[in-house]
């Protein structure tokens, strides 16, 4: 292409750099806090009686065995206070020394952190593997004007992390980060003005944080508008009529019955069950009440949370398999949901791998349709026809899906009508459910393996099971019951599909030839080397 480069940040011009100066704060100074919370709580009683006697008249006294009698009988304030202003001190010096050796670098190839003054780490993420950028702004965070920043890599445990820059930085670096992942060159480093020094820094970023706040803004950047919107009512609606929260409802009414006409002891064992479930629905409409989803030059732009917000680029190429999903109570209101599956990186719990799985939480028919657009922008108009118009809303007996045979509906005694697949040259669909539908896609470009399962009641009924592999994640990418020809037909389809898909697939350098406009399985590879 020959677009010019674009100049790079300060931050990104391959010389290591610092955090920002209010890092051991939020990582470390808020250690403090608690610790000092702590104390003044268990020293309460002993702060009234001598800094506001006359709030505790009946105070008891000396208490035997009291450290703080001890120091006050024995003349040792002064000793007592520089002891405790010598930890204080020692802690301040571990935090400033661990900023100081805490540096990081961004080259033309790869994400480096060093960090830690007695026991070194080194941990670095190749551009070309770079599975996705997350910009977070903890609540505490946000009132000081930063943001931490993790760079998602290719394996476990990959992930690199930038705790904590100013704002306006961190998206520099970020766009820096993903025009250099995407095969972009860049220019010389813009310009940054004198050097400031860490007061500076603070004061700054302070200042740029009230800012943003009176503004009402959040990011230095003007986000690109959202495709889909999701109102309060729909969002809590959908929390509600999710199967797990249904039984959940059930069994705390069946508690509260039990209470009501036994020992009021039970009530005690209610509590923490309606505790759970507050949470539960709370943190995942908090979450969904700020979700946003848009197209960048970079992929796709997910942002989400309220007090916490996190924003997520998604480049292209990075999605395994998606699956588009309807619970049965959502069928009256016409609501789905969108999962993928994608790499990580981390060793995140299953509470935060699913907020980075789940990229709508609940929208209708056209708002499901507009996201898997961004997810999978390759997909043809025959294609988007497989995904809702033929499959998940589609005749049961659509010739273009090879379903589960009737000598086999002993297996699937509800849903076999439905429950099929269909091969194009780009993806695999897999249509399963009649109550509960879902349809998963898998690009065959990001396909690492497929494999035929068959048991002895398979066997009987000459039927097999499928599974694409892909990287682990909350998409199911199996398929059973289908008949045994017909899954030998798939797996040598899906075989040499996959290995066309994947010789003419660009997004790992997406900005060298717009991965966009790319179809997976085109044989344009073919055309260029004959």
């Amino acid at each position: 292409m020959t677009e010019p480069d674009v100049g790079r940040s300060a931050l990104s011009d391959g010389e290591w750099h610092r955090l920002h100066p209010l890092t051991p704060l939020l990582r470390g100074g808020l250690f403090l806090v608690v610790v000092l919370g702590f104390i003044v709580a268990n020293l309460r009683d002993r702060l009234i009686e001598i800094f506001a006697p006359w709030l505790a008249p009946g105070f008891a006294g000396p208490v035997p065995g009291d450290p703080v009698d001890y120091v006050l009988g024995h003349d040792l304030v002064l000793l007592a206070l520089a002891v405790v202003l010598l930890v204080v001190v020692a802690l301040i010096l571990v935090f400033w020394m661990s900023w100081r050796f805490h540096t990081f670098r961004i080259t033309g190839d790869d994400v480096e952190v060093r960090s830690g003054v007695v026991f070194r780490t080194n941990r670095r993420a190749p551009l070309d593997r770079v599975q996705g950028v997350n910009l977070t702004r903890p609540l505490v965070a946000r009132l000081l004007g930063l943001a931490k920043l993790e760079v998602v890599g290719a394996g476990l445990d990959a992930n690199v992390r930038l705790e904590y820059l100013s704002t306006s930085n961190a998206e520099q670096v970020r766009a820096d980060i993903l025009r250099l992942a995407s095969g972009r060159a860049l220019g010389e480093s813009r310009p940054s003005g004198a050097a400031t020094s860490w007061r500076s820094a603070a004061v700054q970023t302070a200042s740029q944080a009230m800012d943003s706040l009176v503004a009402g803004t959040d990011e230095p950047e003007v986000e690109p508008a959202s495709v889909v919107r999701i109102p309060p009512g729909r969002v809590i609606g959908s929390m509600l009529l999710r199967d797990s929260t249904v039984v959940v409802l059930a069994i705390m009414i069946a508690l509260a019955v039990w209470a009501a006409t036994g020992p009021g002891w039970l009530v005690f064992a209610i509590l923490p069950t309606m505790i759970g479930f507050a949470t539960y629905v709370g943190r995942g409409t908090v979450r969904a009440l700020r979700y946003a989803i848009a197209p960048t030059d970079h992929g796709v732009r997910i942002v989400f949370g309220i007090l916490t917000t996190v924003t997520e680029i998604l480049p292209p190429g990075r999605v395994h398999a998606v699956r588009v999903h309807q619970p049965i109570l959502w069928r009256p209101a016409g609501w789905w949901t969108i999962t993928v599956n994608r790499l990580s990186g981390s060793r995140a719990g299953q509470e935060a791998a699913e907020a980075f799985t789940r990229v709508l939480p609940v929208g209708t028919r056209e708002d499901a349709e507009r996201v898997v657009a961004l997810l999978l922008p390759w997909l043809d108009d025959a294609e988007r026809a497989l995904l809702f118009e033929r499959g998940l809303l589609g005749a049961a007996d659509d010739p273009v899906f090879i379903t589960t045979p009737r000598r086999a509906r002993i297996l699937r005694p509800v849903s076999w009508r439905r429950n099929g697949f269909a091969v194009t040259d780009a993806a695999l669909f897999l249509r399963r459910g009649r109550f509960w539908r879902s349809l998963v896609v898998v690009p065959l470009a990001r396909l690492q393996s497929f494999a035929l399962q068959q048991g002895p009641i398979d066997r009987a009924l000459r039927v097999a099971s499928t599974r694409a592999h892909t990287v682990a994640g909350a998409v199911d990418t199996s398929l059973g019951a289908i008949d045994v020809e017909a899954a030998r037909g798939m797996f040598e389809d899906v075989a040499r599909r996959a290995v066309t898909a994947a010789q003419s697939d660009r997004s790992h350098r997406w900005f060298v030839e717009d991965a966009t406009t790319v179809r997976p399985g085109d044989g344009r590879d073919e055309e260029e080397n004959g």
